[in-house]
């Protein structure tokens, strides 16, 4: 029995939370009707896009960049999402002057290393950073109200020194892209005032910053995902520090990539409890689904010493012989902090959709779709 449990906590951890179609119509509302039409939506979705990305770049100093949709498949920078391996790119073969210099290529799952390197590229400096309108394809998800095969974000990367490599830091930065956020939420109401609806409260006006350990003893008999709903229904919208180290159960709150966040430095709570890891998660309270809505992950980025510590964690050792992982042993790449805001996500939550696919345009399976329209809810296509 004990050993089904594990199995069971093990599996959970990289997944949605949801596993059946079944489930999936439970949870989507009844009686659902959207405030806004299909071309209001559309109207609303730029005006939210404009928005963050002009205030984002204010408040964190960055730039718009071009980001890539494809990769080499040897340099090593795509974005793995998570250390177990479950979910794996879109790679093709392209064959080129008739095979004779072929490129194997894989389509971006997000494009969380690349930005570190494109951060030397166009000479960012401390303190000065770049945002991109990042398009990804993840073909290992369960496709639900919230989780599509097509991915986008405001996947963004700033320069940091050795010494603000803190809590501090992280902070704060959170701090900013929450005002961001809630600015973008008054604007689009300013537009379409009908989006101001007594039953789906605005997002509050601060964020809670709580770390993956505190949730764990607050709800140890909870499964992760309805852990985070729970936190979310006492404090609607939440930081959760610390993705990626193994808390007092055994498992992580969430499994995270190797080569990416640290989520393996000593850190102390504020009342003086030993922590780990410099990144976490955004999370909001979801009125319409009545659900956990995850809206960024973000961290501080590995060094050479985090970077060796995780991959031998993860038992990916053999990774450092690849070119973007020698640049940070090498200390050829700057240091950073950075995130990914899931746009789809945002726009969702703003205004007020119980679908992703109410705002963004995938693939989903017949099953999904026969059971949103049986609940009034109309998925683009």
């Amino acid at each position: 029995m004990m050993e089904a449990e594990q199995e069971k906590k093990k599996a959970e951890l990289a997944g949605p939370g949801i596993g059946t179609y079944e489930e999936v119509e439970r949870i989507l509302p009844e009686d659902y009707n959207s405030i806004l039409n299909r071309k209001d939506t559309q109207k609303a979705v730029y005006a939210v896009k404009n928005y963050i990305e002009e205030n984002l770049c204010r408040q964190l100093n960055l730039m718009m960049v071009q980001v890539p949709l494809i990769v080499d498949v040897e340099s090593g920078i795509n974005d793995m999402l998570d250390r177990d391996g479950s979910r794996t790119p879109v790679q093709f073969h392209i064959s080129n002057d008739y095979n004779k210099h072929p490129v194997d290529a894989q389509v971006v799952q997000a494009a969380t290393k690349w930005k570190r390197v494109a951060l030397k590229e166009f000479g960012m400096n401390v303190g000065e950073g770049l945002c991109t309108d990042m398009r990804a394809v993840r073909k290992d998800y369960f496709l639900d109200h919230d989780h599509s095969a097509y991915v986008d974000q405001w996947d963004w990367e700033r320069v940091v020194t050795e010494d603000q490599r803190n809590l501090d830091l992280l902070k704060e930065v959170v701090g900013r892209i929450w005002t961001v956020l809630k600015g973008a939420e008054s604007r689009v109401q300013e537009l379409f005032p009908e989006l101001k609806d007594n039953r789906y409260p605005n997002l509050p006006d601060e964020i809670k910053f709580i770390h993956a350990e505190d949730i764990l003893d607050m709800y140890p008999d909870l499964p992760r995902k309805e852990r985070e709903t729970a936190i979310l229904q006492k404090y609607p919208a939440v930081f959760i520090i610390g993705i990626g180290w193994v808390l007092k159960d055994g498992f992580p709150h969430e499994m995270r990539a190797a080569d990416y966040d640290d989520w393996v430095t000593e850190t102390v709570s504020e009342d003086g409890r030993p922590m780990h890891g410099l990144n976490g998660d955004i999370l909001a309270w979801n009125p319409v689904t009545e659900r956990r809505h995850e809206l960024s992950s973000m961290g501080i980025r590995v060094n050479a010493t985090t970077l060796r510590q995780q991959l031998e964690i993860s038992h990916q050792l053999a990774w450092l012989k690849l070119p973007y992982h020698r640049s940070i042993i090498n200390g050829e790449i700057p240091l950073s902090i950075g995130g990914g805001i899931g746009q789809s996500r945002t726009y969702m939550l703003l205004l007020k959709k119980a679908h992703l696919g109410e705002v963004s345009v995938s693939v989903w399976p017949k099953i999904l779709k026969e059971i949103s329209a049986k609940k009034n809810i109309h998925v683009l296509e």
